[in-house]
C-alpha cells in the first residue's frame, strides 16, 4: 500500500499582520484506497489556538503545482479527476471559542460509474474569518495576512490497476545562501499519486565515484511535478559524470545519464 507524505499548503495574503490562531491537528494529507460505491469517512480537527473567539469556514478547491513553482487553485470539476464532488462535509462554518478543539467530520461516495483507475484529488481549504471591524479614526490602510491550510484529500480508485510515470524534466544548479543546490524537475507523467526521491550518483571523468546524494521524498500527484533539491556544497568545481534517479515508494526507478558542471563562483 502506498505511504502518504503529510503535505502542507499555507497561502499568505497581502502583507502586514499575519493571524496563525488557527491550527490543524491531523494533517494535511488524508488518503484513502477506495472501490466503486462504497462510502469513506474522514475528519479534520482543528484548534483554536488564541484567547479570542474565531470563525472558520471550510470550502472546496480543485489545485495543481508544477516544478517551477506554480500552484494553481481553481473552482471544482475544472481538474477531470478531482474527487470534490465525491465529498460531503457536516458543515461548511464553525465558531471556535477561545482554545478550543472541533472536528469537522466528512463522507467520501465513490461514483458507481467511475472506471478509470488512478488517483483522484481536491483540497478543503480552511480559513479564519475575520471578526475585526475596522475602525473608522484609524489613517491609511490596515492590511491584515490570513493564514489558510489547503487539507489535500486523495482517493486512488483500483490503484492495483494504475502507476505513476516518473519523468526527468530539467536541471540547474543555483545558489542559495552560499549553499549550491542541484534542482532537479521531476514530473509525475501516470495516473497514480507516488512519494518520490530524487538520487544523484556522480563520478569522476576517469571513472571514481564522488558520492551518491538524496534529495528528501516529496508527494507528486498525477500530471504535476516538483523541483526536488540536493546540497552539492562539499562537491569540488569541475565536470563530472553523473547518474540522476527518480524512485517511488515500491522501488520503481527511472535514471537519466547527464554531464555535470560544477562551476567555481
Amino acid at each position: 500500500m502506498l505511504s502518504r507524505t503529510i503535505y502542507l499548503i499555507i497561502l499568505l495574503f497581502s502583507v502586514g499582520c499575519v493571524k496563525a490562531n488557527i491550527v490543524i491537528l491531523n494533517g494535511l494529507s488524508h488518503s484513502y484506497k477506495v472501490e466503486n460505491g462504497q462510502v469513506y469517512k474522514g475528519r479534520i480537527s482543528i484548534e483554536n489556538t488564541s484567547s479570542q473567539p474565531q470563525d472558520v469556514k471550510l470550502f472546496f478547491q480543485d489545485f495543481s503545482y508544477q516544478a517551477s513553482g506554480l500552484i494553481q487553485y481553481s473552482v471544482p470539476k475544472t481538474n477531470p479527476k478531482s474527487n470534490a464532488d465525491w465529498i460531503k462535509l457536516n458543515t461548511n462554518l464553525v465558531s471556535l471559542q477561545g482554545k478550543q478543539k472541533t472536528e469537522i467530520l466528512y463522507e467520501i461516495t465513490v461514483p458507481q460509474e467511475i472506471s478509470d483507475a488512478g488517483s483522484y484529488w481536491s483540497v478543503i481549504i480552511v480559513e479564519p474569518v475575520d471578526n475585526i471591524k475596522p475602525k473608522n479614526e484609524n489613517t491609511g490602510v490596515n492590511i491584515t495576512s490570513i493564514v489558510r491550510y489547503a487539507i489535500q484529500i486523495i482517493t486512488d480508485l483500483d490503484a492495483e490497476k494504475a502507476k505513476p510515470d516518473l519523468i526527468f524534466e530539467g536541471l540547474k544548479i543555483e545558489k542559495e545562501d552560499k549553499i549550491k543546490i542541484l534542482k532537479i524537475a521531476i514530473a509525475n507523467g501516470g495516473n497514480l499519486y507516488c512519494k518520490a526521491t530524487a538520487t544523484i550518483e556522480i563520478y569522476k571523468k576517469n571513472g571514481e565515484k564522488i558520492g551518491t546524494f538524496f534529495s528528501q521524498p516529496m508527494g507528486l500527484l498525477p500530471q504535476t511535478s516538483k523541483s526536488f533539491h540536493i546540497d552539492i556544497s562539499k562537491i569540488n568545481p569541475e565536470k563530472y559524470n553523473a547518474v540522476i534517479i527518480a524512485t517511488d515508494e515500491d522501488e520503481n526507478s527511472f535514471a537519466l545519464n547527464v554531464e555535470l558542471e560544477i562551476k567555481n563562483d
